[in-house]
């Protein structure tokens, strides 16, 4: 039989909130369960609730506390149906229904369940590739299809992974909790991290079809929104401006062809201007807000270029400046190749190739593809054309992002052309 205007109205209300408010009822129902794999099924089955219910009787005035709540009850008379064949189950079950608020009286609170969940997500005891998978697949909403695709992973391998996170949490009785203030430096760094890690897997993929993955840089911003909205640490203002930064230059960052553009080729008329005026006051608020550390310095870079008119104007002075400090404050590897190519800049290609030869002889980089194709530029434009080409194939070995492969290819055509 169809339905009428009034239960349209309403099955297109169910799936409005669905997608809007999905992730945040999840965030709650983990809160008030205890359990991954039990709200899970709360969520789903609140949203069911929602769609024989909310035809008949309206539309709540605020649906997202009524989907807790609905979920919650639902999950409680799960428990007690299984109890019959597991009788801790209906402890478990009296717990919840005893020890928690009504969730319409919490409501104001449930946004602080997505960071709880978040802390979880990320908390120390997990390995560090688990916390990746997990973070995705429960902050985020990917699938686990999704995440495997995106790390070159099995999916049975990744699921396996994200069951024995669950269960480490469950066993280890990880709390639902953002830390307390003595613990929240360490346990930021790691949350931090993870989203920095999922970020420049969609800035730059590590494999794949593409260069870039828009959903995973624009996820791992949405988190960054996020924590910076409740904790407005500075490292977190400065994580969430180089991410801003950074992504505003996407549209610029590959050709027609798919294949990369290097920073000072770029069309700048393409970077995404409301990213760049979101980004710079918060680099500002993150440098004021006391020692800059390593997400706010590398903000800081990311400042100087997206305020420079065309690479021409950069101020290279100060972005080697910049990363002198960087260096001090996160010594890497990486970080020393990515000044190098600024003083390269900033003095002239032979400043930075003794650099990048000084990190390629030291060993740490040498299955570094971008350190090889660094110094690959740099023998080009000194005109070392033979050094350049075996860079470039160099480079072409270790990469596995078929853009990268297809541009290297690209660049040593060239250098065979003449």
């Amino acid at each position: 039989m169809p339905m009428d205007e009034t239960q349209a109205a309403a099955h297109a209300m169910v799936d409005q909130v669905f997608r809007a408010e999905a992730r945040r009822v999840k965030a709650t129902l983990i809160r008030l369960l205890g359990d991954f794999d039990l709200a899970e099924e709360a969520l789903q089955d609140a949203f069911v609730a929602a769609l024989h219910d909310w035809p008949r009787q309206g539309v709540p005035d605020h649906p997202r506390p009524w989907l807790v709540s609905a979920g919650r009850f639902k999950a409680i008379d799960k428990l007690r149906r299984r109890a019959r064949f597991d009788a801790s189950l209906e402890e478990l079950a009296w717990r919840i229904e005893q020890d928690v608020e009504a969730p319409e009286a919490a409501a104001p609170e449930l946004e602080d369940d997505r960071l709880r969940l978040v802390f979880t997500c990320c908390h120390p005891l997990l390995p560090a590739d688990a916390q990746v998978a997990l973070t995705l697949r429960e902050v985020c909403g990917l699938t686990t299809e999704a995440i495997a695709s995106a790390y070159l992973t099995a999916v049975p391998t990744l699921a396996q992974r994200i069951v024995r996170a669950k269960n480490r949490i469950r066993e280890a009785r990880i709390p639902y909790a953002v830390p307390q203030r003595h613990e929240l430096p360490a346990r930021l760094e790691s949350v931090l991290r993870v989203v920095y890690l999922v970020f420049n897997e969609g800035y730059f993929a590590s494999s794949g079809d593409s260069l870039l993955r828009a959903d995973l840089s624009a996820e791992a911003i949405r988190l960054g929104r996020l924590i910076a909205e409740l904790l407005p640490e500075a490292e977190v203002l400065g994580l969430l401006a180089l991410m801003l930064l950074g992504e505003s230059r996407r549209p610029a960052r590959t050709g027609a062809d798919g294949q990369p553009v290097l920073l000072e080729e770029q069309d700048r008329r393409l970077w995404d201007a409301g990213l760049i005026a979101e980004g710079l006051p918060l680099v500002e608020a993150a440098l004021r807000a006391g020692p800059a550390g390593p997400y706010a310095l590398q903000a800081a870079i990311a400042a100087v270029h997206a305020e420079a008119a065309d690479a021409a104007a950069t101020d290279w002075a100060q972005i080697v400046g910049l990363y002198d400090v960087l260096l001090q404050t996160a010594p890497s590897p990486v970080v020393a190749l990515n000044r190098a190519v600024a003083v390269a800049m900033r003095d002239g290609p032979a400043a930075g190739l003794a650099l990048v030869d000084r990190l390629l002889t030291a060993g740490e980089l040498a299955n570094y593809g971008l350190a090889h194709s660094a110094r690959a530029e740099l023998c080009r434009r000194l005109g070392r054309a033979d050094e350049a080409r075996a860079a470039y194939a160099r480079a072409l070995a270790l990469s596995r992002q078929a853009p990268e492969r297809r541009f290297l290819a690209a660049r040593l055509a060239a250098l065979d052309a003449g």
